[in-house]
């Protein structure tokens, strides 16, 4: 039995009285009614439109995760064709530097000190380019590594933003809906 009619049972003495009260505890409960709905579809418009959010921000986590992978590849691509490179230089120094030797070998009796002394210092100067080619892969492999763990620590940071965005988020709409409900409650005393 609803409020308006127990308090047209409450007043019928007065038929004036209990009519205006019924009418108007009729009217009130009307407008509750009409604010739950209300308050419910807001509910659901908003919890739709987060949603709609939260999807968006996973896809644009995804199109960066994308692209760092691929630069990541790119990147890999590209050391190992300057490490190919590389190799093909340090052979063609070798065969280049067999040719000097097979050279001076053939003209060793002729200017025997002198091709000596040239012949270690070249090998010198190859152990120096080859030290310095080594350093150099390594530092690019070292460059690699870094970059490398940057973009996971940056991809683990916006992971976590994310996650402490939708837990805050989530948090706030159940203050919401219990500070609604408790609202209504406070009503229907």
């Amino acid at each position: 039995m609803g409020y308006a009619l127990r308090i047209y049972e409450a007043f019928k003495d007065d038929e004036t009285k209990a009519r205006l009260l019924s009418e108007f505890i009729e009217q009130v409960e009307q407008v509750i009614l009409n604010n739950q709905l209300s308050t419910r579809q807001d509910v659901t418009m908003s919890e739709l439109k987060l949603t709609k959010e939260i999807e968006q921000v996973r896809g644009e986590i995804k199109e960066v995760e994308l692209k760092l992978t691929k630069e990541i590849e790119q990147t890999r691509g590209e050391i190992k064709e300057v490490e190919l490179k590389l190799t093909k230089e340090i052979e063609q120094v070798r065969g280049e530097i067999k040719e000097v030797e097979l050279k001076l070998t053939r003209e060793i009796e002729q200017i025997r000190a002198d091709l000596t002394r040239d012949i270690e210092q070249t090998r010198g100067e190859i152990k120096e380019v080859e030290l310095k080619l080594t350093r150099e892969i390594e530092q690019v492999r070292a460059d690699l590594k870094e970059t490398e763990v940057r973009l996971t620590e940056k991809i683990h940071e916006v992971k976590i933003s994310t996650i402490r965005w939708i837990v805050t988020l989530f948090i706030t709409q159940t203050i919401t809906i219990i500070g609604i409900i408790a609202g209504l409650f406070q009503v229907m005393k």
